[in-house]
C-alpha cells in the first residue's frame, strides 16, 4: 500500500511539474485542458480512452462523414453532415446507403479529401490483408460499427456502404469512424507510429506536439472546411491528470484552465474562488457488466434482482455532490426508449436479502462477486468511492463484493475481449461506462448475441432470442417513432430481467477558469472544444 501511494505521489509530483511548464510550451494564452485519463489518447486516427478519447484526439483532430450537432445546451443533439453532406439508403435495397462527399476538404498535410480517402481508410481498419491495415486502430471501433459489409467508390465524391442486413441505425454507427491522410502515410514511410506523432486529418485542430503520458500540444486549423468551427483559441495542451485531487489542485493554482470529472469535495472551494461549475443530463450509464458465461452466479435472476435492490443510489448521487441521477435502468426515464417495465430498480435490502435466502445464499454460504474497476476513465465518474459504497451497501445484504482495480485501459481490452477471457483475470463483471446516445450504441452493441466479443461489445455473452428478435426487427424499421415504440418493449424487458447491475447516469461536471469562454455543454458524450478559448 505504501509502495503504491509513494508511487502515486510521484506521478503527481510529475504531472504537476510538467503543468508548470505550460507557459514554455506555446502562446500565452492557450487552453491547458485537465483530463481524467492517465495518457493522451491515440493520435493515429482512432483514439483509445474511450469517448474522452474521442473528445480530446478524435473530433478535434478528425472528421466522420456524419459529425454530431455540439452546440445546443437545452435540446438533445442530433446528426449533422460532416464529411458527407448528404446520405441515403436504398429504397430498392436496404441495405445498401449511398454517402455524397464534401467537396473541397484538404487533409493537414494539404492533401484532398476523396472517395479514394474513404477506401483506403476503411480498408486500413476493416481489411486485415490490406498492406496499410493498423490492428490497433481496428479494435478501438470494430465493436462501433458491426453492420458495415462492404464499401465502394461510385465517383470521386460519392461511396457506397454495405450493411450485413438492413440496419437502420446504421448512420449513427459511421459517427465513429475517422479519416486520415493516406498521402501522410506514405510520405512518413508507411509508419503507423511516426504517422501518430505527425498525423493529418481533417479536423479543426492539428497536432503540433506530442510527448505520451505528459501532454499533446494542438494548434488551430485555420483553413477548416467548417468556417463556424475554427478553434477560437490558437493552441490546446492537453494534459492527463488522472487523480481528481491533482486535478482540482491544478485548476485551484491556476495551472490548468479547464478540468473534467472535479472532486466533488472540491466543487464550494472552486465555486467561492470565482470558477465556473457546469453539467448537463447525457445519454450516459454507470453500469456493472456481468458474466452471463455457465460458470457465472448471474445466471440466476434473483441473483440480478438482488444486486440492483441492493444499492443505495440516492446516496451515491449524494456522494457525487448531487452531480448524477439514480438509474431506473439502460436509459433515463425520459427517453423515449424507456417503456413500463414491471422490475422497479430501487433500493430495498429486505427484499434483496430475500431474493438471496431464495437462490440459496446465506451467512454461512455467501455470495461473492469479483468485479473489474478502474482508478479513472472516460464517463468513469469518480470510480473508487462510488465502488467501494457499493462495495458496503452489498456487505449490508450477505454479498462480498471483491473489486479488483486495473488502468482504465486493461478494463477497456477485458470488455473487447469478453466474460472468461484471461486478460480479465476471472472476474464475474466490470464497471465500465457506457453510452446510449443512439439505439446501437444503447443496445445492439451490448445485448446482441451477434455482438459478444471479437464481434462487439456484449461483453457479459448474454444471449437472449427475443432480445435477438426485436433487436433485428428495430433494424429493420426506418420509422424512428415506430422503432422507438420497438425499443421501449426491448429495454422494459432487459430491466424486467435485471441483465445488468444500472447505478447511476452522469451529468458531465467540468470546472473551469472565469476567463473560459465559449464553452457549451450539450447533452451528449461529446464536446465541441474548437469554440472555447482563454480570454485576456
Amino acid at each position: 500500500m505504501k509502495s503504491d501511494r509513494l508511487k502515486l505521489t510521484l506521478a503527481c509530483i510529475g504531472v504537476m511539474g510538467a503543468l508548470a511548464g505550460g507557459a514554455a510550451w506555446g502562446q500565452s494564452k492557450p487552453l491547458r485542458v485537465g483530463m481524467t485519463l492517465s495518457d493522451i489518447p491515440t493520435t493515429s486516427g482512432q483514439p483509445n480512452g474511450g469517448f474522452e478519447g474521442y473528445r480530446m484526439t478524435g473530433y478535434t483532430l478528425y472528421d466522420a462523414l456524419i459529425n454530431w450537432k455540439l452546440d445546443d445546451a437545452k435540446g438533445p443533439s442530433t446528426l449533422v453532415p460532416g464529411l458527407a453532406t448528404e446520405w441515403k439508403v436504398d429504397d430498392k435495397d436496404t441495405t445498401k446507403w449511398v454517402f455524397k462527399l464534401r467537396k473541397g476538404v484538404k487533409f493537414h498535410d494539404g492533401s484532398d479529401f476523396n472517395a479514394d480517402a474513404v477506401v483506403w481508410n476503411l480498408d486500413k481498419l476493416f481489411k486485415k490483408e490490406a498492406p496499410h491495415h493498423d490492428a490497433r486502430q481496428r479494435a478501438q471501433v470494430a465493436g462501433r460499427i458491426l453492420s458495415l459489409k462492404s464499401w465502394r467508390k461510385i465517383d470521386d465524391y460519392t461511396i457506397e456502404l454495405t450493411t450485413h442486413a438492413p440496419d437502420s441505425t446504421f448512420p449513427y454507427q459511421t459517427t465513429y469512424v475517422f479519416y486520415s491522410s493516406p498521402a501522410q502515410y506514405e510520405k512518413l514511410g508507411r509508419d503507423w507510429n511516426k504517422f501518430s506523432q505527425q498525423p493529418a486529418g481533417t479536423g479543426p485542430f492539428r497536432l503540433e506536439k506530442l510527448v505520451p503520458r505528459e501532454r499533446a500540444e494542438l494548434v488551430r486549423n485555420s483553413s477548416y472546411w467548417d468556417a463556424k468551427r475554427v478553434p477560437k483559441t490558437q493552441r490546446m495542451i492537453l494534459l492527463p491528470i488522472p487523480e481528481p485531487t491533482t486535478r482540482a489542485s491544478a485548476l485551484l493554482s491556476g495551472q490548468v484552465d479547464f478540468i473534467e470529472a472535479p472532486p466533488p469535495d472540491f466543487i464550494p472551494r472552486l465555486k467561492s474562488q470565482g470558477f465556473r461549475i457546469t453539467s448537463n443530463v447525457y445519454p450516459h450509464i454507470w453500469p456493472y457488466f456481468m458474466s452471463f458465461r455457465e460458470d457465472s452466479p448471474w445466471r440466476d435472476l434473483r441473483v440480478r434482482k438482488a444486486v440492483n435492490l441492493a444499492i443505495d443510489r440516492e446516496g451515491i448521487v449524494k456522494l457525487l455532490g448531487g452531480f448524477a441521477a439514480p438509474a431506473a435502468g439502460a436509459v433515463d426515464k425520459s427517453s423515449p426508449w424507456f417503456g413500463k417495465p414491471s422490475f422497479q430498480i430501487k433500493h430495498d435490502p429486505a427484499a434483496a436479502k430475500k431474493l438471496l435466502a431464495e437462490a440459496g445464499y446465506s451467512g454461512s454460504k455467501p455470495l461473492t462477486l469479483k468485479v473489474m474497476v478502474s482508478p479513472s476513465g472516460s464517463g468513469q465518474m469518480l470510480p473508487r468511492p462510488m465502488n467501494e459504497y457499493i462495495q458496503q451497501n452489498l456487505k449490508a445484504v450477505g454479498i462480498n463484493l471483491e473489486l479488483v482495480t486495473q488502468d482504465w485501459e486493461v478494463l477497456r481490452n477485458c470488455r473487447r475481449a469478453g466474460a472468461g477471457s484471461p486478460i480479465c483475470q476471472g472476474v464475474h463483471g466490470i464497471n465500465n461506462s457506457s453510452a446510449t446516445v443512439d439505439p446501437f450504441s444503447a443496445f445492439g452493441r451490448i445485448y446482441s448475441s451477434k455482438a459478444i466479443p471479437p464481434k462487439g461489445f456484449n461483453y457479459m455473452h448474454y444471449s437472449d432470442p427475443k432480445v435477438d428478435a426485436i433487436v433485428e426487427k428495430s433494424n429493420n424499421i426506418f420509422d424512428e417513432k415506430k422503432r422507438d415504440q420497438l425499443l421501449g418493449e426491448l429495454h422494459a424487458y432487459l430491466v424486467d430481467n435485471a441483465v445488468d447491475v444500472w447505478v447511476v447516469h452522469d451529468v458531465g461536471p467540468r470546472a473551469m477558469s472565469a476567463k473560459v469562454k465559449g464553452w457549451v455543454q450539450v447533452k451528449h458524450w461529446f464536446q465541441d472544444l474548437a469554440p472555447v478559448y482563454v480570454a485576456d
